[in-house]
Order: C-alpha cells, then structure tokens, then sequence
C-alpha cells in the first residue's frame, strides 16, 4: 500500500536581501560645505537606496584621529564602506551625475 503525502504549495521565492550601504561622511564642523554633502549625500540615497543606506557622520575637528584610518586628506570625504569594494569620494557631491558614478550607483557613459 502506498502512501500519499500531501503536497504543500510552493512557498514564494525568497527575496535577497537588500544590500545594506554603509557610508561615512568626513566632515570638518558644520561648515556650509559640510552641510551641502549631507544633504547631497541624503538626497542621492533617499532616491537610489531608499530604507538601504547607513551614514556615519564624522566631524573631524572632534575627532581628528579618525581621518587616519580612511586615509582622510580633504573634506567633506565620503567613503563606502559596504558593499565592497571601498569607494571615496571628495566634495559636497552637488555633481549628482559624477556622485552615482563614484558611488558605483550608475554606469559610467
């Protein structure tokens, strides 16, 4: 005698998970420069990376030490820290354009 087993429907397929951005903006007080890459930087991930994004803001009149480890030489520096590789960029990101390419968000061209 064989034996039936029910069939169970087929679960929907597993979405990946969302790659989490993790960014830090290297900042030296709140200077108007300053100011302008963290809302550009916001602006960029808010329309590419909605509920993805991280950003870690550094003030480094506080905490000088810190530029050490990125290698920090000018500000506002933003580094992508996740997903890899490593990608660092210099300004206050008003390039949108030159900003999604050095974030690896879009295609050169």
């Amino acid at each position: 005698m064989k034996t039936q087993t029910a069939k169970r429907p087929a679960a929907p397929p597993r979405r990946p998970p969302a790659k989490l951005w993790q960014l830090r903006l290297y900042v030296a007080g709140q200077s108007l420069r300053s100011r302008t890459a963290l809302a550009n930087l916001k602006a960029i991930c808010e329309s590419h990376l909605p509920g993805q994004y991280s950003i870690l803001v550094i003030d480094l009149l506080k905490q000088p030490q810190l530029a050490k480890g990125d290698q920090i030489l000018a500000v506002p520096t933003v580094v992508r820290q996740l997903p890899k590789p490593v990608r660092i960029l210099i300004g206050t990101l008003s390039n949108t354009d030159c900003a999604l390419v050095g974030l690896d968000l879009r295609a050169a061209g």
